[in-house]
């Protein structure tokens, strides 16, 4: 079983930047992809980035050039740097990886607001 605990989340204005965390509970980082989710009120949750155990990274339209996807594999850990931040940000933000089933974060509220 894998725990995943994200952390980061908060208030910030339009333009500005925020770096989310997700460490799992077991060195598995090197072994399996890692994804960023997000969930807006009243909104389906979107994926928002991919990286591969190899390190491949992919990201939807709406976040491509903006958000940066990294993984620390020493530290069981995964990021989400998100910079030039807009309002349409604003959503709960959740890790996921697939080992043996779904496994999936509590979340992190973003909230982007002047």
């Amino acid at each position: 079983q894998v725990q995943l605990v994200e952390s980061g989340g908060g208030t910030v204005q339009p333009g500005g930047s925020l770096r989310l965390s997700c460490t799992a509970s077991r060195s598995i980082l090197s072994i399996v992809a890692m994804r960023w989710y997000r969930q807006a009120p009243g909104k389906e949750r979107e994926l928002v980035a991919f990286i591969s155990r190899l390190g491949t990274t992919n990201y939807s339209n709406s976040v491509k050039g903006r958000f940066t996807i990294s993984r620390d594999n020493a530290k069981n850990t995964v990021y989400l740097q998100m910079n030039s931040l807009k309002p349409e940000d604003t959503a709960v933000y959740y890790c996921n990886t697939f080992y043996g089933m779904d496994y999936w974060g509590k979340g992190t509220l973003v909230t982007v607001s002047s």
